[in-house]
């Protein structure tokens, strides 16, 4: 994998003759697979560099993709001079976090209002599809990416990526949950630095924001930054193989970067354990191989199947029990600021009732609360709410990290600690991280009409968990061949799964039925079609989309008996958003209905188990 930096200062752009080693144009940096998938991260002023630079170097149409960490400025400054845009024969993807009122589109249309920018964003000729994204994982091409949310006070996320057996994270814009973790230098806490200690683990290449030394941070407090301490120790706690000092302060000259990656390698020298560290500087390519077998990394498992069955953002709620009148107010203006249904409970008997009656999408409890505490609290909802209570994020405020025994606190069910002071702006950007974790995209497919005869008539044909058979591979190779697409199934569903009487491209036989594609595809007189998943809200956090296959386009054409029960689908699968035109479309119902043919020339069975 290939990685260029062509903005690497944070902030503010900083062009002169004090930068010019380390570069002055804020965030954006380049990665390219060995299969030629273009990504970048974020797209601040260096992304007007990598545009001409991508135009000079490509002759016809040019796709790619752009990760967004965040929408403040200096990482989004560069959409409107990023060349690729304005070709009309250019097809390119921008994700970014998804937030819970505007979406990335609006938000990223926002700078090139008429009041700032002569060009709207409509008016940029190459096709732009823009993606909403959550924690989780997706691939693009032969890169699979994993995102997760970093510490700022705007919604930010991490990007890892993975591909050619090459693990590269970009973290910028992320400050120690903990603060004494970017004086000290990051520890093990059994929290949320954990989890990000976690997510960069095994890295072979971590571009890091580094803005701040330890001595600067208690002025900065609050301002989204890490300092190179706790992005050294972290990176050796996590066995991260080499590390790129990133989001230079703009008041760091080229002398001052010098004197930074200095402290940071004799910092690493004293462990004894071998790191890498290097300024990321504008214009410096590094050609990064595989360190070994290519395996998912343990930070990829983690949130691989972040995905529930809970609906998305609707009628979210938080429940409030804080006594501080600072902290309440903070935490009750971030909930109104949101449109969120605000629940307030005066003492920890009040907290346990609404809990039981409102169900919130999310609790914060005071540390002291009047009538017991928020760890017994916690312990109560996670012992007497049943499933509900399994999953829902219980947050803990409290005045000082003394004041709660991180692992003690997690033993009794805490999500996470929040630590006063803290603003309005900072309180809802947690809050968002909190509820968009647990919040997901993923609907299961209702049930037919029909239900009880169709499964009965599809046991009748004596069919499910039967050997693979040619007069319905044939179909299946042949749609693969047609439609060009990676995967091709004849798909049955049955009551409680989905079973692959034939499948090209795929190893699983079966899957569970609600996560099934298939299943609303047995829905429809026509072809079901989704062209790109992860823009679909009913399939975005399904488990198939999130991980293996990383479907991100569908299309099933029902399957039908003669007495017209819809049994399943001929199926198409792919890992990139795809559309089919109606001499496809046509295609595809021709194909289903040979397929249905071979189930009228099955022998049928008096009975079929069940």
């Amino acid at each position: 994998m290939q990685i260029r930096f062509w903005g690497t200062r944070g902030s503010l752009a900083t062009p002169g003759p004090s930068t010019l080693r380390y570069g002055g144009n804020t965030s954006c940096v380049e990665a390219r697979s060995d299969a030629g998938t273009i990504v970048m991260f974020d797209c601040g002023t260096g992304a007007h560099g990598l545009g001409r630079a991508l135009m000079q170097e490509h002759d016809g149409p040019l796709s790619g993709h752009v990760l967004i960490s965040h929408t403040h400025w200096d990482h989004i400054q560069g959409i409107p001079f990023f060349q690729p845009f304005f070709a009309s024969e250019n097809e390119w993807h921008i994700y970014g976090p998804r937030g819970l009122g505007s979406s990335l589109r609006e938000t990223l249309a926002g700078q090139m209002q008429y009041t700032y920018f002569p060009i709207t964003l409509d008016q940029l000729a190459a096709k732009i599809h823009f993606h909403d994204l959550v924690e989780g994982s997706f691939r693009i091409d032969d890169v699979i990416v994993t995102t997760q949310y970093l510490h700022h006070p705007a919604l930010t996320l991490g990007y890892r990526i993975e591909a050619n057996g090459v693990r590269v994270v970009y973290a910028s814009d992320h400050e120690p949950h903990l603060p004494r973790l970017a004086e000290q230098g990051y520890q093990p806490t059994g929290g949320e630095d954990d989890r990000h200690a976690r997510f960069i683990a095994d890295a072979d290449l971590l571009i890091h924001d580094a803005q701040y030394t330890a001595e600067e941070y208690p002025a900065k407090q609050g301002w989204g930054h890490s300092t190179v301490e706790y992005v050294v120790d972290t990176a050796l706690a996590a066995g991260v193989r080499r590390v790129a000092l990133f989001h230079h302060d703009p008041l760091r000259d080229d002398k001052a970067v010098d004197d930074l990656v200095q402290h940071a390698r004799d910092r690493i020298t004293r462990t004894g354990v071998q790191l890498e560290v290097l300024a990321a500087a504008e214009g410096h390519t590094l050609e990064l191989e595989a360190a070994g077998t290519a395996h998912p990394s343990s930070a990829a498992q983690d949130v691989l199947g972040v995905s529930t069955k809970q609906p998305a953002l609707k009628d979210q709620s938080v429940l409030i029990s804080v006594t501080d009148p600072a902290s309440a107010i903070a935490l009750s203006d971030a909930v109104r600021d949101d449109k969120l249904t605000l629940h307030v409970a005066d003492n920890a008997d009040s907290a346990l009732r609404m809990v039981a009656s409102r169900q919130p999408s999310l609790v914060v409890l005071e540390r002291e609360l009047e009538g017991g505490n928020a760890l017994e609290v916690c312990r109560a909802i996670r012992r007497e709410g049943g499933a509900y209570a399994k999953d829902v994020p219980i947050v803990v405020v409290a005045d000082n990290e003394e004041a709660v025994d991180r692992r003690v606190a997690a033993e009794a069910g805490v999500t996470d600690v929040l630590i006063r002071p803290f603003t309005s702006t900072y309180a809802r950007t947690r809050v968002r991280a909190w509820l968009l974790r647990q919040a997901s995209r993923w609907e299961r497919a209702p049930l037919p009409a029909d239900e009880d005869s169709r499964v009965h008539a599809l046991r009748e044909l004596c069919i499910l968990d039967s050997a693979p058979e040619e007069r319905f591979d044939r179909y299946t190779r042949l749609a693969s061949t047609l439609f060009d697409v990676p995967i091709a199934l004849v798909s049955l569903v049955d009551s409680e799964r989905q079973w692959f009487k034939s499948r090209q491209g795929l190893d699983a036989t079966e899957t569970p039925r609600e996560m099934a594609f298939c299943a609303h595809a047995i829905l429809q007189d026509s072809v079901f079609l989704v062209s790109d998943a992860i823009q679909d809200s009913r399939f975005a956090d399904n488990p198939l989309v999130t991980s293996e296959p990383h479907v991100r386009f569908y299309a099933g054409v029902p399957l039908a008996l003669a007495d017209g029960s819809r049994v399943g689908t001929l199926c198409l699968i792919d890992h990139r958003p795809r559309e089919l035109d109606e001499a496809k479309l046509a295609l595809l119902r021709d194909l289903g209905k040979m397929v249905e043919k071979e189930f009228d020339d099955t022998p049928t069975a008096v009975s079929q188990p069940d």
